[in-house]
């Protein structure tokens, strides 16, 4: 039987009383990241491998885990991936003894990227074990208004709605100061810049979904990517012709450490250095994980991050301003004769 937490209450109800806080399974790093802003901070019970923030969140019991090597490369992964959704098996292995241990009351999931993190499909035989089966929420967010929706859903599901329109009125309010100074950035007339965003270099995939919004509410035009798609493979060749001004290099999951040790330590061709972006040393490693790469509360301080890039005399905070790195044009011109 579940004890609650103690609370002593003042008369007329004298005494100790206990009271059952909901229990949550998050399986995903931006659920996780959504119920710790909102405050549940002890109800959140169990976690994915790879919710690491907030710093708390580490504590909890890890209920699901990757099957992919951590020590594979970035090309590895790519083949490992494509086999494993090829045979139709999934990527992630739920552990059902502790997620029936944990007696969730409710198990927060997604149904954007089987890649990206568990799926309900990955919860079926685990599920099958409870007596009483939790209640599951599945977020699916194509672009930031559905990030934004998801905050909101998760509030009502969970009893705090006015903590999430609190967390989106903030959220809205640094996005309508960040438009204002954008736009006018553009009053003399200069052109937004050419954009490539990378979600991954080996192959080159470019991202998707929420990520060329980010570009323009920013102040740039994202040459490849398309809004409220998935993430698509793209070529050297796409990339030489799409002749972008700005390059970014935000492999999903990585930190922009990883992102610019990766491509450092990739032979460029002379028609990659002859990128306008390359070529003017406009190549950066960016934060994706933190930032980018999952759809939470964060993505704000994402899209600040690039209005400093696209805009270098703009003033940003010192979390944005740390989201983005130059990779110098020394760095950059690696080649493959070297």
């Amino acid at each position: 039987m579940r004890r609650g937490v103690p609370v002593i209450l003042p008369a007329p109800y004298n005494g100790v009383w206990y009271i059952l806080l909901m229990r949550i399974v998050s399986l995903l790093p931006s659920a996780t990241e959504i119920l710790f802003a909102l405050g549940f901070d002890r109800e959140v019970v169990g976690v994915s491998h790879e919710c690491d923030f907030p710093e708390q969140a580490r504590s909890k019991r890890v209920v699901i885990q990757s099957r992919i090597p951590h020590d594979a490369s970035p090309s590895e992964i790519d083949r490992l991936v494509r086999e494993y959704v090829s045979r139709g098996e999934s990527l992630y292995a739920v552990d059902a003894q502790a997620l029936e241990e944990l007696a969730p009351d409710l198990i927060i999931t997604q149904d954007l990227c089987h890649v990206c993190a568990a799926s309900p499909d990955d919860l079926g035989t685990a599920l099958a074990r409870f007596a009483e089966r939790p209640e599951v929420l599945c977020l699916n967010p194509q672009d930031l208004g559905d990030v934004w929706r998801d905050i909101l859903w998760v509030g009502e599901e969970t009893r705090r709605g006015r903590a999430a329109e609190t967390l989106l009125e903030r959220i809205g309010e640094r996005l309508g100061s960040l438009e204002r100074i954008v736009a006018d950035s553009f009053a003399d007339g200069s052109e937004r810049p050419r954009v490539a965003f990378l979600e991954w270099l080996q192959p080159f995939y470019v991202g998707g979904h929420w990520v060329p919004e980010m570009i323009e509410l920013a102040g740039g035009q994202d040459v490849l990517g398309r809004m409220h798609t998935p993430s698509f493979r793209v070529t050297l060749e796409d990339i030489v012709a799409a002749a972008p001004d700005i390059i970014l290099i935000s492999p999903c999951g990585y930190s922009a450490q990883q992102a610019r040790d990766e491509y450092l330590s990739m032979a460029h061709s002379d028609e990659w250095n002859a990128i306008p972006a390359v070529r003017g040393g406009q190549v950066f490693a960016l934060e994706a994980n933190s930032y980018f790469s999952r759809p939470g509360p964060r993505l704000i301080t994402g899209v600040e991050a690039l209005a400093g890039v696209f805009h270098p005399g703009m003033q940003v905070g010192e979390e944005a301003r740390r989201a983005a790195r130059p990779i110098s044009a020394r760095a950059s011109a690696h080649t493959a004769a070297v």
